[in-house]
């Protein structure tokens, strides 16, 4: 019951966010755009998105090697469109199915490989953290003007001049630096004490182990490798969006830097407790693409179709990979006994 309550609710903010966003939209002018479109460039969204499942089943596969386990790479694919398929459909239910789907196909733990997946979402959101700081050097003026816009009159400096944008990023910056040092000092000097708190035990194991996932890599058999796989999924995952600049004219002369502000606004938006980001998205990405010269309208279009057609994608190749799952016969318990015990433990 708790479930459906959380089912309901996130359906409820998905559809009262897109009322927000659409309410004053004209719909019938913006199908138009849609049919208007370009759309042989989805063909390469396509290409862009399997190849960047392909490298998140790769990466994935290195984690689970150390613990004992060696995946096929088709299987470990066929996983993850299945949990990119399930997310569509309920919240969060993504990596639970993809843990599941591999579990029948490879007889790989649930447990285990869940705990893998934990850890490769901590180098994803290390990942999305290093892309919004390096969009905001390149994009300075731009994104602290947004900021500014939100902030700046509350906090008494003014929307225009690059002097008050300096003191405000540094007054932040200041303010920062100087709380992060004084947590890390009561931290140390209270620590047994705050842990008689579960909240507080609670967060620390949290942090702890984001922790333990980054340092995991060390484990790995080519570390290199692995970094590779991160950096090339979130190229696809650019280069996805970015093309869709050119299904519309009014988009198609946006930068590889309106592409970069794109690509974090739409993580972040993806990033909400609401199904497959509904909403979210669609807000970030549009205020995002007014900074660089679109209409609201054409922004919210633009949004729009890239968010429609990576849902669209996610519930062809994710049903099919579903299928798959559902015919496919599940790995015999003795292969996986014997490709598990090739693979020696001694690096858990």
């Amino acid at each position: 019951m708790k479930n459906i309550v959380k089912y309901i609710i996130s359906l409820a903010v998905a559809g009262g966010l897109m009322w927000y966003v659409f309410k004053d939209m004209d719909l019938a002018a913006m199908w138009a755009k849609f049919q208007n479109a370009n759309h042989s460039w989805l063909i390469l969204v396509a290409i862009f998105t399997i190849i960047a499942a392909w490298s998140r089943a790769y990466r994935w596969n290195m984690l689970l090697e150390p613990v004992g386990y060696k995946p096929s790479g088709f299987n470990s694919t066929v996983a993850v469109f299945t949990g990119y398929f399930a997310n569509q459909l309920i919240p969060r239910a993504g990596e639970v199915t993809r843990c599941g789907t591999l579990n029948r196909l490879e007889k790989v733990p649930v447990n285990v490989s869940f705990g893998t997946v934990v850890a490769e979402r901590v180098f994803d959101v290390v990942s999305l953290l290093l892309l919004i700081g390096l969009a905001f050097v390149l994009e300075f003026g731009r994104l602290s003007d947004f900021f500014m816009s939100l902030f700046g009159e509350k906090l008494g400096l003014g929307k225009e001049g690059g002097s008050n944008r300096i003191v405000l990023l540094a007054g932040v910056g200041v303010i920062g630096i100087g709380l992060a040092v004084a947590a890390w000092w009561f931290y140390r000097k209270n620590a047994e004490r705050l842990r008689q708190n579960a909240l507080f035990a609670k967060i620390e194991g949290f942090v702890l182990g984001l922790v333990d996932g980054l340092l995991s890599i060390r484990k790995l058999r080519s570390p290199a490798a692995f970094v590779f796989h991160t950096v090339l999924i979130w190229v696809m995952y650019f280069l996805s969006s970015y093309v869709c600049f050119f299904v519309l004219p009014e988009s198609s002369g946006l930068s590889l830097l309106a592409g970069l502000t794109v690509l974090i606004m739409g993580g972040l938006g993806m990033s909400a407790p609401v199904q497959g980001g509904i909403g979210p998205y669609h807000i970030l990405v549009s205020s995002a693409l007014v900074l660089y010269g679109l209409s609201k309208e054409n922004g919210l279009a633009l949004a729009t179709y890239i968010h429609g057609t990576q849902m669209i994608l996610m519930l062809i190749l994710g049903g099919i990979s579903f299928i798959i799952t559902l015919v496919k016969s599940p790995k015999a318990s003795n292969q996986t006994d014997s490709v598990t015990h090739s693979i020696p433990n001694k690096n858990v």
